[in-house]
C-alpha cells in the first residue's frame, strides 16, 4: 500500500502537462499512472483536475538567519516559501552574523537553522577575497555553488575582482563546483552613485541612472570570459535585462556551463513604480522598463534561466523609512535595497506568464524546477514528477484570483512591493516528501521537517 495518492491531477512536467494519478510511498515518488489508476493508499488528495507542478526551487533567498533576524529567520521565511510553493530554498551565506565562509561556520548555522525550517533547503557557500582556502572544505560539506559580487556588497560580505575571480575560478573548477556572481560592474555603479549625489540627482530616477543595465552587461561578459578560461561552471544571478540574458544565452550555445536566474519581480515590475512609489521597490540591479519585462519573459521561455528566483531581501520598515543600523535615511540611495518575494513569487509568474502571456505551464515547471535542480546539483532528488524523485508538489488552481496583502504575508517584517498586486492562478496546496506541508494561505506542516539538501 502507499503513503500517499494524489488523484485527478493536471500533472506539469518540462515537457508536457498530462491527466493522471501520482503515488507516494516513504516521502518519494513510487509512480506516476494514468487517470483512472487508483491504487490503495493510506491517504488520498483529490487535486480537483488543478495543475500539480514539481515544487518549486528558489534559487536565490537571503534568509539572514543567523544575526539579522529582526529581518527575517528560518521559521518565518521557510513558512512564507511552503505556502508560496517554493519546496525547496537555496539560502546566500550573506546578511548573516557570521557571513558563511568555511565549513565550521556551515556547522553551525546547520545546528542554528534546522529545528526551524518548514521546506527543505540548500546552502550557497560565501565567496570574498580571503576565503579561498576554505571553498573546498564547504563544497565537502555539500554547499550547492558559491556566491561572489562583482558590485558594490553590504558591509558584511566583500566584493572580489576580476583577478580574484579568475583565480577563485580556477579553485572551484578542480572541484567541480558552480561560482556565482551578483553582476554589476564596481567602478561603474560607484562612479555613477558619486555623480548623480555631485549632480544633485538625488531622487530615484538619479538611483535609477546610477545602476545602468551597461553595468550589469560589463559584468556579466566579464564573468563569463573568465569561465570560458577557466572552465568553471558559472551562475549568473538575478538577471534583469534581455540584453543581458542574450549574452548567456549565446554563451550557453557555445557549449559553456554558464547558468542563469532572473527574479519574478524583474518579470512584473517596471522602473515606473519605482519612480512612484520609490522604497519599497528598490533592488539591485534596479527594475527595468516595462519593454524590457516583456522581453525578459522570451529568455524563461526559451529556457535561457535555470530558476525564477524571490531574491528575497527583507528588511524592517524603518530600514525603508527611516534609519539602517543608526545611519539616517535622507536620500533614495540611503535605502534598504531588497524586496520580499519568497511568498509570492510563483502565483506571480503563473499569473504573468500563465494567464496573461499565455505560456504553456510547462515552461515554469522547467525554468523554477527541473533546471534550476540540474544547476544546483540535485536533479534526481528535486525537480521533477519522476519515479524515485521526491514527492515535492505545488496543486495549484488555475481559477482562483487573488490579491496580495499585508495580513497574508508570513514574513517577519509584513512590507513587499508586492503587497496590493492581484492576479489568477494559486497555490492551495504544498507537498514536501509526501507532507501536506502548506494548504490553503496556512502552514499545516511541523517546523523543523525540512531538511538540508546537499549537491549529489
Amino acid at each position: 500500500m502507499y503513503d500517499l495518492l494524489v488523484k485527478n491531477g493536471k500533472i506539469v512536467t518540462a515537457d508536457c502537462v498530462f491527466s493522471g494519478n501520482i503515488a507516494v510511498k516513504e516521502g518519494k515518488i513510487a509512480a506516476v499512472l494514468l487517470a483512472g489508476e487508483e491504487p490503495e493508499a493510506k491517504k488520498v488528495i483529490d487535486a480537483k483536475e488543478n495543475y500539480v507542478f514539481p515544487g518549486a526551487i528558489d534559487t536565490h533567498a537571503h534568509l539572514n538567519d543567523p544575526g539579522y533576524e529582526w529581518r527575517e529567520d528560518y521559521e518565518h521565511g521557510t513558512a512564507a516559501a511552503a505556502v508560496g510553493g517554493y519546496t525547496t530554498i537555496i539560502d546566500m551565506p550573506l546578511q548573516n552574523e557570521p557571513a558563511m565562509t568555511n565549513a565550521t561556520i556551515f556547522d553551525k548555522k546547520f545546528e542554528k537553522v534546522s529545528p526551524n525550517a518548514y521546506v527543505d533547503y540548500c546552502f550557497w557557500g560565501g565567496l570574498i577575497p580571503d576565503n579561498f582556502q576554505d571553498l573546498k572544505g564547504m563544497d565537502e560539506k555539500g554547499c550547492v555553488a558559491f556566491k561572489s559580487f562583482i558590485g558594490p556588497v553590504s558591509p558584511d560580505y566583500s566584493s572580489l575582482n576580476y583577478g580574484q575571480v579568475y583565480e577563485a575560478m580556477q579553485i572551484i573548477h578542480e572541484f567541480d563546483g558552480r561560482a556565482g556572481f551578483h553582476c554589476e560592474d564596481f567602478a561603474a555603479i560607484k562612479w555613477q552613485e558619486q555623480r548623480m549625489k555631485k549632480e544633485g540627482r538625488l531622487d530615484w530616477k538619479g538611483f535609477l541612472e546610477s545602476r545602468p543595465v551597461v553595468a550589469e552587461m560589463v559584468a556579466t561578459v566579464d564573468v563569463i570570459e573568465l569561465a570560458k578560461a577557466t572552465g568553471c561552471k558559472a551562475h549568473i544571478c538575478h538577471v534583469s535585462s534581455p540584453d543581458v540574458a542574450q549574452k548567456i544565452k549565446e554563451a550557453q550555445q557555445e557549449g559553456y556551463d554558464i547558468t542563469a536566474e532572473t527574479c519574478s519581480h524583474y518579470l512584473s515590475m517596471t522602473d515606473e513604480d519605482v519612480i512612484k512609489n520609490g522604497p519599497l521597490f528598490k533592488c539591485a540591479p534596479p527594475l527595468r522598463s516595462q519593454e524590457e519585462v516583456d522581453r525578459l519573459w522570451t529568455y524563461v521561455e526559451d529556457g535561457t534561466f535555470s530558476g525564477i528566483a524571490s531574491d528575497h531581501s527583507p528588511c524592517s520598515y524603518d530600514e525603508k523609512f527611516k534609519e539602517i543600523l543608526g545611519n539616517k535615511i535622507e536620500t533614495p540611495f540611503d535605502v534598504w535595497g531588497g524586496i520580499s518575494g519568497i511568498q509570492s513569487g510563483f502565483q506571480v509568474s503563473f499569473h504573468e506568464g500563465c494567464v496573461k502571456r499565455g505560456i504553456s505551464p510547462s515552461v515554469l515547471a522547467n525554468a523554477m524546477a527541473k533546471k534550476p535542480a540540474e544547476a544546483f546539483g540535485i536533479y534526481g532528488k528535486k525537480g521533477d514528477i519522476r519515479t524515485g524523485f521526491d514527492a515535492d508538489f505545488i496543486i495549484v488552481d488555475a481559477d482562483k484570483e487573488w490579491e496580495i496583502t499585508e495580513d497574508s504575508l508570513l514574513y517577519v517584517n509584513k512590507i513587499s512591493a508586492f503587497v496590493g498586486m492581484k492576479g489568477k492562478g494559486l497555490p492551495v496546496c504544498t507537498i514536501v516528501r509526501g507532507e501536506v506541508v502548506a494548504e490553503d494561505g496556512k502552514v499545516v506542516g511541523e517546523k523543523g521537517f525540512g531538511n538540508l539538501v546537499k549537491k549529489l
